[in-house]
Formats: structure tokens, C-alpha cells, sequence
């Protein structure tokens, strides 16, 4: 028997929107659902593997429900604005992929999936219906299947019903599941039903009397009491109700069945779509179109034979380890004039073998230089001679990519389809390990590694054309590739952490949470649990009857958002704020960074220069870029990070870095004098803006004119001053007019920047670096607004990341032949762990380097402090 998977779209991409976090492709288009619903529909296709396929859509127009019932679907919110534009970029992806789209004005989707299943089955054809709709298992039968995906435990689960399966979990027939419906009613498309009668109710009255109408009849039978009251004075509304439940299976569609054969899914167009909206985890399933050059890898397992190998090879060589474990499993080797081989060898061996091509003349091309970089170094071997990063050089052309893979690289740049990492490996629980594959799949694993390694040594020159062509290739070869060496040679070298003081702290963090759990209960009137949204909604809401709340589905939202604009409403919410604060650093930093602290005593972050689209490093596992400062427990955590012993911490920060980049790069004259003069910036705009002498400004006055100059930097608008201040939108307007009116280049930059970037469709920094805003032409205003956000910040934020990588980079070459190191970069800030002998110079060395490493039309300056701990040195 043939098979059809008759889809839900409405239902499905609904289901998807709020499942996914927002998302947009290149373009700026939104397509968060449109995944989302991509994921679904070819999880069940893999399962259910049909031989048709169609999605049925509603037609946004009254129906024939709407023109009996005009209440029907009224109390519905319309389509949030982020989702509107997805319904027709889904239908446009389904096209391309050859699957058959079906709407009919006057009826709902539901009434063509019943209609499309009725006539499959009357046709000897298995229907598959797949839904969120309960309202759809009235049409489960024998040969019906439903199945309803569900969010189960944040996964996505798929409840199946055949008609003995709707009898089981409700205890009513498929038909009988109408009556029950039209009896309970549906608050979410305005079915009135019968007051009183919920599921529970609705199931045992159907179960005893089958039908509304035979309920109706024997009412004075049904229990309890009030359901029997209410079935005879809503009779006409029960039987509305089940009239608007009801699926019609008999609507006009003009269909036919060999139109919605799925074949040819996965086609050259479909190829091209999937790629334009950035849904890579899907390319896997396209074959390769572009015709694979026929290759031939060796595979080399003895060590004799690898050394004589790797002699052959020629002076610049792509290899592309394969690193699992900490431990060197295998690696690819290939140049210009060979298709490549893999060796895989004893880890004792391997490094044998590549210790004379890592320390070598020969020029390395490789992917994650620093990731070779440390793994090398910890078995005392340098990584020389790399001159180039495939993975930083994806990155710097397109900083909004989540991850830069082989694969994007041998699609974009040699136009070759390769499948990613988890496609070939498999990800999570799944996934195969190198070792497991090469004994199962060893002609498959030898491939695939040695194309991705040839995709590197291939890649080179097409990545250096593109530098060329725009003005990229002094940031990748003087600001990112040496970089490498800097992170590496941080994150092998570590911060020393004091552990037993880590544990002091944490018990402080305990006694305050401890304090602040029984003075919350107190100001409650109840213990109950803190942690758990649900529990602290009511009592802030319903108990306490604080006005201002926001209800959502799953109950009151207790979002910081929420709470922090009610603080002053009620002593309970500080308290709450504050418990937070501390429970939070008791878990991520307390008891999180204990135990992260590695045999040696030191913390060793890793540092990523390939994640954030501003260009500024990020710290993961642990984040120790990210330790709370703004509350003065949160920076006493800081006292846990000591030098060694002989040591000190010696830490440099710009001060003002960005604020001196707005007056360098607008030019602004006003602003320009203030920092060469040495003039308090915020207190000169608060004399500007406030129209008070420079001497009379208040602190007040100072704070809002500081909030001004920040803001201004990322673009803030009116409505967000006046949040941020406590002021009202009038007031924050005319803030930012003020300041405009005093420093009018800056404006006048702004404005420049926004316009450049809705011409060109990026943002440029002083080094060079772009960064892609497809947002900017957006139709959408909030994302239009955020790009233009984006153009006027992009310059000042991505320059002041490129300074500061150039000062790293001075400083660690500086201190080459000193025993004090660079341990640590936040932002604006280097850290240093300094022989003591050797603090007066490496002070001087630090001014210097990061002083000049920008020559700006106002003074780089450099507060610069030392200090036993990292806290005393800031």
C-alpha cells in the first residue's frame, strides 16, 4: 500500500516559531520557524518514508465557520510580526523541494487534511496526518494514523493515534471525540461549549449518551448536578459547538495524488534556497552536484612509512589533525602536487613523526592553528610555521557565522559540497568516534578527513584574492593570524586559583543567600520556593497583588526584566534581585570555577577568536571574562586569582577606549579637546548638555550624561535612555538632542555610518574588519532598527577589539625573554602576572605597547595597576 504524509503547516511552523529562538539567514530575513518546521517534517519523512506528500495551509480569510459564527477564532492574537513573513518563505522552500502546497479559500487546513485523508483511504492509499491539533483525532482510524509532535523534557516527542489509540488515552471513539470537544469547548479558536464541562466531564457524558444531541435528551441524568443544568440551557451553544469542531471531509479540493509524489526533493534549486537561508544542518542530505575531482588518499599506518611520507612532501603543506580526547589520533597531510594521505599512528608516534614538519622550515596551512598550537606545546613541540588559518580566514569574511567549518569553506569558496562535522560523525550521544569509524568505515573516515584537508591547501588562494579584493589582508596576516600564538600561549600558561579561598567564598555566598531566603519569606508570609517561577508569581502577584505583572502561558513571568521595573513597588523584589545575584555567583563562579581548577592549581580558560561578529575575543569554559563587578561581592571573587609565588599582577586598562574612538573617528572638535586636555568626559557633557558650568554638575547630572555618552556609542534611542535613567521618553529626547547640538560631528557620523551601511550592507572598522548587516534593509522595523544599531556601533566597538588584539600581541612579543606573561584579556583590560624583579620595566613595557598600539587624534591613555590578587590590581 502507497503511503501519503498529509502536514499541518499552520500548525507546524506555529509550533516551530515559539520552539526556536529567533533566527535570520544572510539577507535578514527571519527563519526560525521555517527550520524549525524543517526539522520536523524531515524527521517524520525519514520515519514514515511516504511515497506523496502535501501541506495544507489556512487562506487568511472567514471560512465557513466565520460566516455562521462570527465569534469563531475572535479572541486569537494575530501573527506575531516575526512569523508573518515565514509562512510564504516556507510555501517558496517546499516548492523547491517539489512538495505539494494546498489552501482553499472558505476552509481551514484542517478541513483539507480531513478531506485528503477521507479520499486517500477511499483509494486504498495509508494516510499520515501530522498535526499539534488535537481537534484532529476525529479523524483517526483504522488506517488513519495522527501523530501530534509535542515538546516532551525539551525535546521534541511525537504522540501516534490510531483510532484504538484515541480510544485508549480518552476513552472515546475518533467520532465520539467530536462530541466530547463540542461539550468541553476551545478557548483557543473561541468554541464556547458548555460552561462547567471540562474534559473529564465531557468524556464520562459522551461515554454514557455517545452524542450532544442524545446528552441533551437524557440531561436530567447526567452528573454532576450543574453539568445537567447547563446541557439544558446551552443546548443551541452545544450544538453549535459541535458543528464548528466538526472537520469537513468533503471540501472542493481539485487534487490529485500523483502531483504530490515526493521525489526529487532534494534538486539544484532546493540546493541553492537551503543555502541562501543558512539552514546547513539540511545540506547533508543534498548529493554533491558539483562533480568531486577523483582523488586518491593513501592510508598510512606504519611509522617508517609516514616519515618517508612526510619528507616527500613539498615547502607548504595543508594537515589537518584530528585531535579527540586531548590525544593526536590521526592527521591529514597533502601540498599541491599530491592528493594527500592519513596517518594514523600510536599518539607517541604521531608526534615522532610530525615533530620535524611542526618545527620545520616547511609553511603549514592548516584549520584551528591554536587548537594544534596547544595540544603541540603541552608535549613540548612549537608549532612554527603557520601561514594560514583556514578557520580565521572564514571567520574575518563573515564574522555572523556561528561556527566555520570545512564544509561552508569547500562550499563557498571551491564550490564543492562536503558534509559537516556531526553530519559525518554524528553529534551528541551519537556521535562515532575517530576510532571506532576508522575500524568500521575506513574508506569512508580517509576520504572525508583528506578532502577536508585538501579544501584547505586548496582554499588558500581564493581566501587571499577575496583579502585582496576587500581590504582584509592587513587584519588577517598582522592583527589575526599572530593572535594565534598570544591565545595559546594563554591558555596553556593559565591564571592560579586559590581554591580553599574559592570555598570561603562560596560559604559567604551561602550565609547572604541563607539570610536573604528567610527575610524574602518573612516580607512573603510563607516559605515556598524562590527558584521556581510558578511558585514566585503567585505570591508577587496573586498573594502580595503587585500590579504590573505580565501573565504568560505557563503562569506569571518573574523575568529580571519584569522584576526590575516593579523594585521600587514592593522591599520583596529587591530582596529577590539580590537573592539571585548571589545564588548565581555561588553556582556559576563558587562551585563552577572550583571545579575547573586543573593538577597544577591554575584555571585555563579557553580564549575565541572566531565567535563574536564585533570581533572581541570571548572566554569559554570557564568564562573568566564574565566575572560579576558591578556588586562589590561579586568583585571580591576576583581575590581568588593570585600570582605564583615571586609574583605580582600588573593590569592595564584604556580607559575610555570607545568614547576616544568616537571623538577620533567623528572628528568632533568639542570632544577631540576634551580628551587631549585630560577633561572628565561625562562631566563635560553634562555641562554641555545640562547647560551648567563645568564645576556646578551635580553627580546626578554626571551619571545621566554618562548613561548619554555610552549610549550614543551603540545607537540608543529615546524610549531606552529613558528606561535605563528612570526618566520619562520627553526627557531622554531631549538628552540626546542636546547632546547632538554640542557634538554635532558625532551625529553627523552616525548618521554617515547608517547610511553607508544600507548602501554597501556592512559595517567597516578602522583595521578593516567587516561585518555583514542584512538587517539594515529589512522590512521589519525592530530588525531595521537593530542593523542600524549595529552600522553605528560596528566601527567604534570592532576597532577598539582590533586595538586592543594589536596590544596583545605587542606586549606578548615584548615580554619574550622576561618570565612575566599575559594571563588574561577582558575586554578593554590585559592582565600580567609579573616577576617582581622585573615590575618597573614590564610596567613601562605595558604603557608602551598598548599606549601605542593606535595612533588616534586623541591620547590612548592607560590606567595601569598592581596588586597580590587580581582584585587589588584593579
Amino acid at each position: 500500500m502507497s503511503k501519503i504524509m498529509l502536514i499541518d503547516g499552520n500548525s507546524l511552523i506555529n509550533r516551530a516559531f515559539y520552539a526556536i529562538p529567533v533566527l535570520t539567514d544572510k539577507n535578514g530575513e527571519y527563519t526560525n520557524a521555517v527550520y524549525g518546521f524543517l526539522n520536523i517534517f524531515f524527521k517524520l519523512f525519514d520515519e514514515e518514508k511516504p511515497d506523496m506528500c502535501a501541506v495544507c495551509f489556512d487562506v487568511h480569510q472567514p471560512t465557513f465557520r466565520h460566516l455562521k459564527y462570527s465569534e469563531y477564532k475572535g479572541t486569537r492574537k494575530g501573527m506575531p510580526e516575526e512569523l508573518r513573513p515565514q509562512v510564504p518563505l516556507l510555501k517558496k522552500v517546499l516548492g523547491t523541494m517539489n512538495i505539494k502546497t494546498v489552501e482553499l479559500g472558505g476552509y481551514e487546513a484542517d478541513d483539507l487534511l480531513g478531506t485528503l485523508a477521507k479520499r486517500a483511504e477511499a483509494q486504498g492509499i495509508e494516510p499520515v496526518i501530522v498535526s499539534g491539533d488535537r481537534d484532529l483525532l476525529q479523524l483517526a482510524s483504522d488506517t488513519i494514523l495522527v501523530r501530534i509532535p509535542k515538546t516532551k523534557g525539551a525535546q521534541t516527542v511525537v504522540e501516534d493515534y490510531h483510532a484504538q489509540q484515541v480510544l485508549d488515552t480518552y476513552g472515546v471513539t475518533p467520532a465520539e471525540f467530536i462530541e466530547m470537544k463540542a461539550l468541553m469547548g476551545d478557548t483557543s479558536d473561541n468554541v464556547p461549549g458548555v460552561p462547567s464541562v471540562g474534559e473529564k466531564t465531557a468524556a464520562k457524558i459522551i461515554r454514557q449518551f455517545k452524542t450532544v444531541e442524545n446528552a441533551v435528551a437524557h440531561a436530567d441524568e447526567v452528573k454532576p448536578k450543574k453539568a445537567s443544568e447547563n446541557l439544558k440551557e446551552f443546548e443551541e451553544q452545544a450544538l453549535l459547538s459541535k458543528w464548528l469542531v466538526t472537520i469537513n471531509t468533503d471540501a472542493p479540493i481539485d487534487f490529485d495524488f500523483e502531483s504530490a509524489k515526493a521525489d526529487n526533493m532534494f534538486n539544484e534549486t532546493a540546493l541553492a534556497e537551503f543555502k541562501e537561508h543558512n539552514f546547513k544542518s539540511f545540506l547533508g542530505r543534498f548529493e554533491t552536484k558539483t562533480k568531486q575531482k577523483e582523488m586518491t588518499f593513501e592510508f598510512i599506518d606504519s611509522k617508517k612509512a609516514a616519515f618517508e611520507y612526510i619528507s616527500k612532501l613539498s615547502d607548504k603543506t595543508a594537515c589537518l589533525p584530528v585531535i579527540e580526547n586531548n590525544r593526536l589520533e590521526a592527521a591529514a597531510v597533502c601540498d599541491g602536487s599530491n592528493d594527500g594521505a592519513l596517518i594514523a599512528l600510536p599518539e607517541d608516534e604521531m608526534l615522532e613523526v610530525f615533530k620535524p614538519l611542526f618545527e620545520g622550515e616547511k609553511a603549514i596551512i592548516t584549520h584551528d592553528a591554536k587548537l594544534l598550537y596547544v595540544y603541540l606545546k603541552k608535549h613540548d613541540i612549537r608549532l612554527e610555521n603557520v601561514v594560514f588559518d583556514t578557520m580565521i580566514a572564514d571567520y574575518i569574511l563573515d564574522p555572523n557565522k556561528s561556527e566555520h567549518l570545512h564544509s561552508s569553506i569547500a562550499d563557498e569558496q571551491l564550490h564543492i559540497n562536503l558534509p559537516t562535522d556531526e553530519q559525518f560523525f554524528g553529534k551528541g550521544k551519537a556521535r562515532r568516534s575517530f576510532g571506532d569509524m576508522i575500524m568500521t568505515d575506513r574508506a569512508e573516515v580517509i576520504d572525508y578527513i583528506c578532502r577536508c584537508c585538501r579544501a584547505d591547501i586548496e582554499s588558500e588562494a581564493v581566501f587571499k584574492k577575496e583579502f585582496e579584493e576587500k581590504g582584509l589582508t592587513s587584519l588577517y596576516y598582522d592583527i589575526e593570524l599572530p593572535l594565534v600564538y598570544v591565545l595559546g600561549d594563554m591558555e596553556i600558561y593559565g591564571m592560579r586559583a586559590d581554591k580553599q579561598g574559592l570555598i570561603e567564598y562560596g560559604k559567604n555566598l551561602q550565609t547572604k543567600i541563607d539570610e536573604l531566603t528567610k527575610e524574602i519569606y518573612w516580607l512573603a508570609g510563607e516559605e515556598f520556593n524562590i527558584n521556581s517561577p510558578k511558585q514566585l508569581g503567585v505570591i508577587l502577584f496573586e498573594k502580595l497583588g503587585l500590579k504590573g505583572g505580565k501573565k504568560t502561558k505557563t503562569g506569571w513571568s518573574t523575568s529580571a526584566d519584569i522584576l526590575e521595573k516593579l523594585a521600587d513597588k514592593d522591599e520583596i523584589i529587591g530582596k529577590i534581585l539580590e537573592y539571585r545575584s548571589y545564588t548565581k555567583l555561588k553556582s556559576t563562579y563558587a562551585d563552577g570555577l572550583a571545579d575547573v581548577i586543573a593538577e597544577d592549581g591554575k584555571i585555563h580558560s579557553t580564549f575565541n577568536q572566531t565567535i563574536t561578529a564585533t570581533g572581541r575575543i570571548s572566554s569559554t569554559e570557564p568564562n573568566l571574562q564574565n566575572i560579576p563587578i558591578k556588586m562589590e561581592l561579586g568583585r571580591q571573587l576576583r581575590k581568588v586569582f593570585v600570582p605564583k609565588d615571586g609574583y605580582i599582577f600588573l593590569d592595564g586598562d584604556y580607559s575610555q577606549i570607545e568614547l576616544c574612538l568616537l571623538a577620533h573617528i567623528s572628528g568632533d572638535e568639542t570632544l577631540i579637546n576634551a580628551f587631549k586636555n585630560g577633561q572628565d568626559i561625562h562631566r563635560l557633557t553634562a555641562s554641555q548638555v545640562f547647560n551648567v558650568p563645568f564645576d556646578e554638575v551635580t553627580p546626578l547630572q554626571r551619571s545621566n550624561a554618562k548613561a548619554v555618552n555610552f549610549g550614543i556609542v551603540y545607537g540608543i534611542s529615546a524610549f531606552s535612555l529613558s528606561q535605563d535613567l528612570g526618566i520619562s521618553r520627553a526627557e531622554a529626547e531631549s538628552y540626546i538632542e542636546g547632546y547632538f547640538a554640542k557634538y554635532p560631528k558625532v551625529k553627523e557620523y552616525l548618521d554617515n555610518a547608517v547610511a553607508s551601511a544600507k548602501k554597501t550592507g556592512y559595517a567597516r572598522t578602522a583595521y578593516g574588519r567587516i561585518r555583514s548587516i542584512p538587517e539594515i534593509s529589512s522590512s521589519n522595523f525592530n530588525l531595521r532598527g537593530f542593523g542600524e544599531r549595529v552600522a553605528m556601533n560596528m566601527p567604534i566597538q570592532g576597532t577598539a577589539a582590533d586595538i586592543i588584539k594589536i596590544a596583545m600581541i605587542r606586549v606578548h612579543n615584548a615580554l619574550k625573554n622576561h618570565k612575566s606573561r599575559l594571563v588574561l584579556q577582558v575586554h578593554d583590560e590585559l592582565l600580567l602576572e609579573v616577576y617582581k624583579p622585573e615590575l618597573e620595566e614590564v610596567r613601562q613595557i605595558l604603557i608602551k605597547e598598548m599606549s601605542e598600539a593606535a595612533s588616534l587624534s586623541v591620547p590612548l591613555v592607560v590606567d595601569v595597576h598592581e596588586g597580590e590578587t587580581w582584585y587589588d590590581a584593579k
